[in-house]
C-alpha cells in the first residue's frame, strides 16, 4: 500500500498579478489563469489539478509577488 503526501497549494489572490510565470514552469499542469479578478483588477492564477502537484516548489520560487504557498 502506497502512502501519498497530501500537498496543498494556496494562491494568495490579492498578491497575484496574473503574470503566468508559475504556469509556465509547472511541468504537471497544476495551475491555470483564473476567471475571477482581484481587487486590483488582475485575473489571478487558480489551481486546476491539485492532484497532479508533486510539491517541487517551482511555481512558488518563480512567483515575483510571493503569491503561492505550498504545504505538505
Amino acid at each position: 500500500m502506497e502512502v501519498y503526501e497530501l500537498i496543498k497549494i494556496e494562491i494568495l489572490s490579492e498578491r497575484c498579478k496574473g503574470c503566468e510565470f508559475c504556469i509556465s514552469v509547472c511541468k504537471k499542469d497544476v495551475l491555470e489563469i483564473g476567471e475571477h479578478a482581484n481587487a486590483k483588477g488582475y485575473r489571478y492564477v487558480a489551481v486546476k489539478r491539485q492532484e497532479n502537484c508533486i510539491g517541487c516548489l517551482m511555481c512558488a520560487n518563480m512567483c515575483p509577488d510571493a503569491a503561492i504557498e505550498i504545504y505538505k
